[in-house]
């Protein structure tokens, strides 16, 4: 028998349609993106997480000539906030991404490995992140939480 998955999003026509909040997110992933290290795949992604005690956090992605000793600006983030923010709710994650040579307006999703650790997030802090991912221009997307992107997701009740 085959079935169907549907995924709920948001689809935001722009930047002039999100809330203060949300500009404020957008603007710090697009800042931050500059400092990404990306001398490989010439990709640069900044991430901005706003937590619930409203100090937004940001970071980059990372790469090394070493694959995959790199890391993604949505891990990046939630790692660093977590290790500097314990026990502290991480609320919305918004991402920006784009090659240096293309700027496309199409929204970059996070990737899978990204995905997998936003969910383990979300399971500590018995809470949704909501996560918007955008382009440099153009359309932004909005989901209430990761098991949107991630239907068939694997959690610690499987161990």
């Amino acid at each position: 028998m085959q079935k169907e998955i549907k995924i709920l999003f948001e689809e935001i026509a722009g930047y002039a349609e999100l809330s203060e909040t949300e500009k404020q997110l957008f603007e710090a992933a697009k800042k931050v993106r500059e400092s990404a290290y990306a001398p490989y795949s010439h990709f640069k992604v900044g991430c901005a997480v706003l937590l619930e005690n409203g100090e937004i956090v940001t970071g980059s992605n990372q790469e090394n000539a070493a694959y995959p000793s790199g890391l993604c600006a949505e891990r990046t983030t939630i790692y660093w906030t977590s290790a500097n923010y314990p026990g502290v709710k991480m609320k919305k994650l918004f991402v920006i991404g784009a090659p240096d040579s293309a700027l496309t307006s199409v929204p970059i999703p996070p990737c899978g490995s990204c995905r997998q650790s936003i969910l383990e997030y979300e399971a500590v802090q018995g809470d949704n992140i909501e996560i918007y991912f955008s382009s440099l221009s153009g359309e932004i997307y909005k989901t209430s939480s990761v098991r949107d992107l991630l239907p068939f997701s694997f959690d610690s009740s499987f161990l």
